[in-house]
């Protein structure tokens, strides 16, 4: 039974570990990306029409989104499958709050991937005649990067609270040889008491 629960005290340190080395990642990718993105200065006019250069913003964006959506799909998965594993059947007032965190989690993550992605495809190049749409250029606004990437680390925030308020799988027990001397007798005995009950009955 101790082999279980370091077992399973194993697995969720993992998981948060994971959750926050690729939290972290796209939260340093999206603030790096925001001192990277295209400026106004960069912008090249010829007559009405308009381009603008791809920078290191596009690469990071699309880095960060990516990282955040690992760091959301282990929590996910991870605290998904502990639901399953619950002996009683699934209920949601039992586990409203973790529920709450998850709900949560990926309304952040969907802003945060919205925000990260239209600022990294801005960031692509905007050639003569295309623009980025409508044949215009378009500048992302100082801010974008950075407040995606806040919003990003308050998902991965909730999503470890997913994790941690999921309950544990239950550790049945079960007699074997590993089992303590004193669990062991604890079964003889009540197997000798109900033998003894059915020979008084006959």
């Amino acid at each position: 039974m101790e082999k279980k629960k370091d077992a399973l005290l194993k697995s969720r340190l993992i998981t948060c570990t994971i959750i926050v080395v690729f939290s972290t990642a796209a939260f340093s990718c999206g603030l790096t990306a925001e001192f990277n993105k295209v400026k106004v200065k960069d912008m090249k006019v010829d007559g009405s029409l308009c381009s603008l250069p791809r920078t290191p913003a596009f690469g990071l964006g699309i880095a960060a989104v990516v990282c955040m959506t690992v760091a959301q799909m282990v929590g996910t998965v991870v605290g998904g499958a502990r639901l399953c594993a619950m002996d009683s059947k699934f209920s949601i007032c039992k586990n409203w709050i973790a529920l709450t965190y998850l709900v949560s989690s990926w309304l952040c993550y969907g802003l945060a991937a919205v925000m990260l992605g239209t600022g990294a495809n801005m960031n692509s190049g905007q050639p003569y005649r295309k623009g980025w749409m409508d044949g215009d250029c378009y500048l992302v606004k100082s801010g974008i990067f950075g407040t995606a990437s806040s919003i990003a680390i308050l998902a991965s925030i909730l999503i470890l609270g997913f994790t941690t308020t999921c309950p544990r799988p239950r550790v049945h027990l079960s007699a074997g040889p590993d089992m303590p001397v004193a669990v062991q007798r604890g079964h003889k005995q009540e197997q000798q008491l109900q033998k003894a009950d059915t020979a008084d009955v006959l």
